[in-house]
């Protein structure tokens, strides 16, 4: 927004030149602010996916094997199994005809076709654990965004893990 606000008030014509870059200048703002705020989300999302992973790493291992990361993609996969159960656990109990906690069981059921559709065909892009070096900067992250660059993600094929 413009600092002064009485500028604002001041414009008499909608149409006016200066109107019209007042409102220009208004919305290039609130462009830069929205494709921030895109840009922090994608960034959170990446950063939740490769904590997971962090969580999960074997301790005695520098690398991991096909095997290794295919186990491990493959319980990423089934992350939501224990809410999905306690979900439909809520709803077989009571007479009740609708369903609670709908729309997070169909987020989680469409999150997990996608998940499972992309590492069958083009890849899950996760961390690359077959290379040592990156094993090593996964193990000693401490959990802050402004390091996921730092990270070499690679798209992980079931096809290629088997």
């Amino acid at each position: 927004m413009p600092k002064d606000k009485k500028k604002i008030r001041d414009l008499k014509h909608p149409n006016s030149r200066k109107t019209l870059s007042m409102t220009k200048k208004v919305k290039k703002i609130e462009k830069r602010d929205q494709n921030k705020l895109g840009t922090h989300i994608k960034q959170n999302l990446i950063g939740e996916k490769i904590l997971w992973f962090k969580k999960r790493l074997p301790e005695e291992h520098s690398v991991l094997n096909k095997a290794q990361v295919l186990e491990l993609i493959q319980n990423y996969l089934k992350r939501f199994d224990d809410e999905l159960e306690q979900i439909a656990l809520k709803n077989s109990v009571g007479q009740r005809k609708n369903r609670q906690h709908a729309s997070r069981e169909d987020i989680i059921k469409i999150t997990k076709k996608r998940e499972e559709e992309e590492f069958n065909t083009c890849g899950l892009e996760i961390p690359d654990l077959l290379d040592p070096q990156q094993v090593s900067l996964l193990a000693d992250w401490n959990g802050e965004l402004r390091y996921l660059q730092h990270f070499q993600l690679k798209r992980f094929i079931k096809s290629h893990l088997i």
